[in-house]
């Protein structure tokens, strides 16, 4: 006999459907498996009979073939077990197979039959809703997590017995309620505040400004002076995650396992703090099987690249198409992947390798140390900077001064102005496709940016003084729209211009001027 059953691939980010086919006949018993199969998918030869054995069924033997369709797609992971061993029992006529055309299903087997949790259980049932499957069954470990993708009925099943038991009782006894109202709670966030960084309003007004307009940020100071303590509170400034944007970033992490069983959509934005030994992989993403790197981790959230000119030069300078582009793309012999890199970039840097440049008076570096040190992070690097802020040593009367202490502006402050500048931006955008001004192009920046003649003339001065680039100057007009924006969304002003031109007078002190 002759039994299909529907199964979902993934990918990249996106799932396809794979046919999984089986046929029982006469002939020298014998279990073979086609289909341009990996190594974890031939596996599933010996999980599946195994695991039919041990969960009762009476499969004489016979000659079984099973076809992984499309034969010209690699198929990897484990979710197809499930399928195999489903329509295997269809082949022998030990289970009905009327409603298998119309349903997905995905899970890995144990040798005792009991069915595993999989990576991108989002993706494979937002896919069959897309397909217009009629339900999709998944691992009970799953199962939430299916049901957020909330385009398709989704039911768990924890042993192969169940799963069968289910196509024997027919679809009423497939519903399963669904827990939305976890989903739509925000997560608290671990108890940081910018209440605890004191001594350092110009570095908490940077992060105001970066986090308003989602602008890639640079820190620079000395060690100890609160540079790694703001970046890791810039997330408790940034308003909640949208539905759509839960959705989409939990998919990242479903591909990567990287998602609770309890928690079946992420709920709050990423803060993805690689350490400097990464490799390129790691960052862009990668592998035999193309997964999200930490570049696609971080979408909708902060990427925080501590110490980086410690990192190797090959990463560093592998951001600059994805701080572009909001998207990176993996090639392999088989295909290319395209990855989301919608994230905000924060940086810290020592200026030297003893820290203490450009204060001589502490500072042991030779100049030759100091420029090769700085010189780890190139140019094109720098012009994807929108801020640059400098920590200063804080003074001794800020740490040990409760009333200093206690007059520290908290998160939630913060956080009410930044959401107000976000929402000025979505009024502003809203027939654009533009979300942020830092993602504004050249039209929108003629559009949205426009100069009096009293701000055109400080603009060239400031171009001119600061030797910028064409670059350097769009995103100094684009810092400039979003502290207009926080002072309440007018015209942009001279002085916005001025403080935007301080956030990159760190260039010119540092590395000697924008160039061209």
């Amino acid at each position: 006999m002759f039994c299909r059953v529907n199964g979902i691939g993934i990918a990249g980010m996106e799932g396809y459907l794979v046919r999984v086919e089986a046929d029982v006949s006469s002939g020298l018993p014998g279990f073979s498996m086609v289909g341009y199969l990996g190594s974890e998918v031939k596996e599933a030869r010996d999980r599946v009979l195994t695991a039919l054995k041990n969960s009762g069924f009476q499969c004489p033997p016979r000659k079984i073939t099973v076809n992984l369709s499309p034969a010209d797609i690699r198929k990897d992971g484990t979710a197809f077990d499930l399928p195999i061993a489903v329509a295997v029992l269809g082949a022998y006529g030990l289970i009905p197979t009327d409603h298998l055309e119309r349903i997905a299903i995905a899970g890995e087997l144990g040798l005792s039959g009991d069915v595993r949790g999989i990576r991108g259980a989002l993706s494979i049932a937002g896919t069959a809703g897309e397909l217009g499957m009629d339900w999709c069954f998944l691992p009970e470990r799953n199962r939430r997590e299916g049901q957020a993708a909330g385009n398709v009925p989704v039911s768990g099943v924890c042993t192969l017995r169940e799963m069968a038991e289910c196509l024997e009782k027919g679809p009423e006894a497939w519903v399963q309620e669904e827990s939305k109202a976890e989903w739509e709670e925000e997560k608290e966030e671990d108890g940081l505040d910018f209440r605890d960084v004191v001594g350092q309003p110009l570095l908490k007004r940077a992060a105001e400004i970066a986090a308003a307009g989602m602008h890639n940020l640079l820190l620079m100071g000395p060690a100890g002076t609160g540079k790694s303590m703001t970046a890791r509170r810039i997330p408790t400034i940034m308003p909640p995650l949208t539905v759509d944007e839960r959705r989409e970033i939990s998919r990242i992490y479903s591909i990567c396992g990287l998602l609770p069983e309890h928690q079946p959509l992420i709920q709050s934005r990423p803060f993805r703090t690689p350490h400097h030994t990464a490799t390129v992989q790691a960052i862009a993403g990668g592998g035999r099987g193309p997964r999200p790197g930490e570049v696609s981790l971080a979408t909708g959230g902060v990427l925080f690249l501590d110490e980086l000119p410690e990192f190797p030069r090959g990463v560093i300078e592998l951001l600059r198409q994805p701080l572009e582009d909001r998207s990176i793309v993996v090639a392999r012999v088989n295909g290319a992947y395209r990855f989301p890199a919608d994230f905000m970039l924060v940086a810290a840097s020592n200026p030297c390798p003893c820290g203490f440049y450009p204060d001589r008076s502490r500072c042991r570096c030779s100049e030759k140390q100091v420029r090769t040190y700085l010189s780890r992070i190139s140019r094109p690097i720098l012009d994807r900077m929108d801020l640059i802020a400098e920590a200063g040593q804080i003074p001794y009367e800020a740490l040990v001064s409760k009333r200093d202490a206690a007059q520290e502006e908290s998160s939630q402050k913060m956080r009410n102005r930044v959401e107000a500048a976000w929402n000025l931006q979505r009024e502003r955008f809203r027939e654009t496709g533009i979300r942020f001004n830092s993602r504004m192009g050249r039209q929108e920046l003629e559009t949205f940016c426009a100069l009096g003649e009293a701000e055109e003339r400080l603009m060239r001065q400031l171009y001119e003084r600061e030797e910028m680039s064409g670059r350097g100057r769009d995103r100094l007009l684009k810092v400039a729209r979003t502290i207009a924006d926080l002072d309440g969304g007018g015209r942009i002003r001279r002085e916005h211009l001025m403080e935007a031109a301080g956030y990159r007078s760190g260039i010119r002190a540092y590395w000697g001027g924008e160039g061209s």
